[in-house]
């Protein structure tokens, strides 16, 4: 059994726009921190560094919460909790890196704890994303790699889009905390647009199965 087209091409705009979203978070961290520990090399690495653990933590989970009955309710779930996670940022930004500031001020680790502190928990979030993505769309083992693959390229593409239009044109038009609350809304409307439909990967359990007894 197959997907309909639609379903298919949700779940792609749907990782586009969590790639979209991870970059322009990111590059906003940049902005965020600057005013604390300046934009020198040791606050970019500390950001970069936050996100690809977070990013890799977020993969690990999110791949291991697919393997029990995935659906699109669940799927839809991550996108609203990645929202939530946003809020303390949006609403206590400023508040958290003062008192960070006030307590180290070397610009390596200072950036370092902030970003954990800013970064780290909704990028998990956002992360456990993609690998849900791949187990709502792959109903076979067969075509499991190009299906992945596509995604990832898909996700990939909105996440150079993301660091282009937020580098180059949001922050030069809004405040950090309008884009941020735009991101908020985008993923609650992409987690409340999947998260009703019916769609399920009950098919995949019976495809593996019936793949195991055929190669046993």
């Amino acid at each position: 059994m197959k997907h309909n087209l639609s379903f298919r091409l949700h779940i792609l705009a749907l990782a586009f726009c969590c790639g979209f979203s991870i970059m322009t978070v990111e590059l906003l961290g940049g902005k965020i921190m600057a005013p604390y520990f300046g934009g020198s090399i040791y606050v970019w690495g500390s950001i970069i560094t936050v996100f690809m653990l977070a990013l890799s933590i977020g993969y690990l989970l999110g791949g291991r919460w697919s393997i029990n009955q995935p659906n699109t309710r669940k799927y839809g779930s991550l996108f609203i909790f990645s929202a939530l996670l946003l809020l303390p940022m949006i609403f206590f930004g400023d508040a958290i890196m003062n008192v960070i500031f006030a307590h180290v001020e070397d610009p390596r680790f200072g950036s370092l704890l902030g970003a954990s502190g800013l970064f780290l928990l909704p990028t998990i979030a956002m992360g456990m994303i993609a690998p849900y993505s791949v187990r709502l769309l792959v109903l076979s083992t067969e075509h499991s790699g190009q299906t992945a693959g596509f995604l990832y390229f898909v996700s990939t593409i909105g996440s150079a889009l993301g660091t282009i239009m937020t580098s180059f044109y949001l922050v030069l038009f809004f405040e950090i905390n309008t884009i941020l609350w735009v991101v908020f809304f985008t993923f609650l409307i992409c987690g409340g647009s999947i998260a009703f439909r019916s769609e399920s990967t009950d098919e995949l359990e019976i495809t593996d199965s019936n793949a195991s007894h055929a190669t046993s």
